[in-house]
């Protein structure tokens, strides 16, 4: 045993990371819901679109050559199309709290608050909103209920997500490394491919498990490679462009440039390759936000040393981000 062995935070939650608090809001009669990351204050933030088939608000406001480049909050939601009503009753929600920017002294405060859907519109809930989708209400929901403990599994994000042929959910972890950099992982899986290997019971991600977070089920036997696809006659029907969606977003104290938070989301992606398989399909519509609190400071010099700490962050922050998506299947069925 070795002093340096990586733990999980106290809470084993993306809230781990202080200045970040999540709320959920869930409408059990439609099996859907709204997750919505908030910001003490407006972080540097950025995003990573790697699936075939997203759905999205305001991700170009992230964009390092555009001016903004921070938000005040992210909001992952069910609903598809619908679903980005959520950023609507967000938006709206914090603007009546103060929160976004302030442009003229006569308007209202204008909240930076990017937000991505996951489809989840083919389960048993009840679709029939007419002219009224629950999700704008809901947004403004989870919002109000944000703080820095929250339920996992069948919740907000996660309430109507399925992982391949098993139950989807709402996920997090977190990590605490040597030099006190803390990061963290929150995931809305719904992806088209499996969390499972060829027994069904073991996690692809057991390797990278803390605790036993997610049941510290091992394979029982050394494995041959076994088919990339499981169970693709069961899920042709749901297999269809813009059905499944991993959505993510990571999290970290460090004092990161807006490049270097770009990088962090790009890292973050190869969490989702090693938690499902197959990922990043034209089915997906996967997406990674990355925020930066920046209240750990990183050397600026040497460059080689600063570039391999971000690199080290972004290694943890993929680990977390497979563990979020093990500890969100997991989570759901229990």
């Amino acid at each position: 045993m070795t002093d340096n062995i990586l733990k999980p935070g106290p809470r084993n939650l993306i809230t781990d990371v202080t200045g970040i608090t999540v709320g959920n809001a869930t409408d059990e009669k439609v099996q859907t819901g709204v997750t919505v990351l908030r910001c003490a204050q407006r972080f540097i933030a950025a995003a990573d679109v790697r699936g075939g088939a997203p759905g999205t608000r305001e991700i170009d406001v992230l964009s390092t050559e555009n001016l903004v480049g921070r938000c005040d909050a992210i909001v992952l939601t069910g609903g598809s199309v619908f679903g980005l009503a959520a950023a609507d009753g967000a938006a709206s929600a914090l603007s009546v709290a103060g929160v976004g920017l302030k442009l003229s002294d006569k308007g209202p405060a204008i909240p930076i608050v990017p937000a991505a859907v996951l489809h989840d519109l083919g389960n048993d809930g009840d679709k029939n909103w007419g002219e009224t989708p629950p999700y704008r209400p809901l947004g403004k929901e989870a919002v109000t209920n944000a703080g820095t403990d929250f339920n996992l599994g069948n919740e907000g994000a996660g309430r109507g997500a399925m992982a391949g042929v098993e139950k989807g959910g709402l996920g997090s972890a977190s990590l605490v490394l040597e030099n006190g950099v803390v990061v963290g992982a929150l995931v809305a899986a719904n992806p088209v491919g499996s969390v499972y290997m060829a027994d069904g019971e073991t996690f692809h991600a057991w390797p990278y498990e803390l605790a036993g977070e997610f049941g510290g089920q091992k394979p029982p036997t050394l494995h041959e490679l076994s088919e990339p696809f499981p169970n693709f006659s069961r899920l042709h029907a749901r297999a269809r462009p813009g059905a499944n969606t991993t959505l993510a977003v990571v999290a970290t104290n460090a004092d990161l440039t807006s490049v270097e938070v770009k990088r962090i989301a790009m890292m973050a992606q190869d969490g989702i390759a090693r938690a499902v398989r197959p990922a990043h399909t034209a089915f997906d519509g996967d997406i990674v936000f990355a925020v930066a609190t920046a209240e750990k400071e990183l050397p600026s010099d040497p460059p080689p040393l600063r570039h391999g700490l971000v690199a080290r962050i972004g290694a943890a922050a993929s680990d977390c981000l497979t563990r979020a998506i093990a500890r969100a299947v997991y989570e759901a069925a229990r």
